[in-house]
């Protein structure tokens, strides 16, 4: 299900020689930039008629319409699913996700998602695409995420991370053991043999990761990350990249690492240890509304916790 938007605006003469998508943004500003630059590329935002690149200059007289779409959160369902609220005001919603929660409904997860979850505690939130859902974390990463609870919150939010003005970090454990932190500036993109995966590929959209040593084990290593970027799969792909898997990472990591001697507790944990090692550390925002810089922190879950001290044990 979806719901059609057909609006209309002419373009002033004050903003004579604006790029079109700079013009769309304020006369459609209840729209993020993203989604505006999407419908000017698919022809479903249209300059007196006709499909214009996002970059050309308008004069001023023109007559932008647009024609779309917008996915209607409605087709899913409320479900009480309990939800971690680190912070909570009037426009936006920090949680902390657990491990195993889906965030956006799609093939296979029909059910038991973050949006779901949000539907049922927030029901005005079904009047906001994506029901506020602003950025994703894999379902098997814990952490922070915010959520936008109005229109205007999630067009200022989603352009704070395409500006990088939102800051993500994270705390990893990952195979081998690293001499020092560093910065990954790779492009990924969809893999060219394996779809589900995402790869360092030469045409794939830039990505950077800034990462430091945190800890170092025997054979593996407790890092901090913070993005640049935020592509899909970003930090373990280039971890893996790198020769550095995250622990756990069944996609990336390739056939586990046993380290030599490894006492058979560690082995357990890591035999056990079926997530990869992935937490989102910390967050920091400018809130969308009142303009206060904003920052929030969480502990690392209990499995990682029991991880590291198990590395720990190993070194003693």
């Amino acid at each position: 299900m979806s719901r059609q938007i057909s609006e209309s605006q002419t373009v002033p003469e004050d903003m004579s020689g604006m790029r079109v998508d700079q013009i769309a943004s304020k006369l459609f500003s209840e729209y993020s930039r993203v989604r505006l630059q999407g419908w000017i590329k698919s022809g479903e935002l249209t300059i007196d008629g006709k499909t214009l690149k996002p970059k050309e200059k308008l004069w001023g007289g023109e007559l932008l319409e647009i024609e779309a779409e917008l996915e209607d959160v409605n087709q899913w369902q409320a479900e009480n699913i309990p939800l971690e609220i680190v912070y909570e005001d009037d426009d936006i919603l920090v949680i902390n996700k657990p491990v195993g929660l889906v965030v956006h409904p799609a093939a296979g997860h029909y059910n038991g998602t973050l949006l779901n979850a949000l539907l049922y505690h927030y029901p005005g939130i079904e009047v906001v695409p994506r029901a506020g859902i602003v950025h994703r974390l894999d379902m098997d990463t814990s952490g922070l995420m915010v959520v936008a609870k109005t229109i205007e919150a999630q067009t200022d939010l989603v352009d704070q991370l395409q500006t990088r003005e939102m800051g993500r970090e994270y705390e990893a454990v990952v195979q081998g053991v690293m001499t020092g932190g560093g910065v990954v500036d790779e492009p990924i993109g969809r893999h060219p043999v394996s779809r589900m995966k995402q790869a360092v590929i030469a045409s794939g959209k830039p990505a950077i990761t800034h990462y430091r040593v945190m800890d170092r084990y025997q054979n593996h290593t407790h890092i901090r990350l913070k993005l640049e970027t935020g592509r899909t799969h970003q930090i373990r792909v280039h971890m893996s990249h790198l020769g550095y898997p995250l622990i756990g990472d069944a996609v990336y990591a390739g056939r586990m690492r046993i380290p030599k001697g490894a006492s058979p507790a560690l082995l357990n944990m890591l035999q056990s240890f079926k997530r990869q090692a992935l937490h989102a550390k910390r967050l920091e925002l400018v809130h969308p509304i009142t303009g206060e810089d904003m920052a929030w922190e969480v502990e690392l879950p209990q499995d990682m916790v029991e991880l590291l001290a198990c590395l720990a044990e190993e070194d003693n």
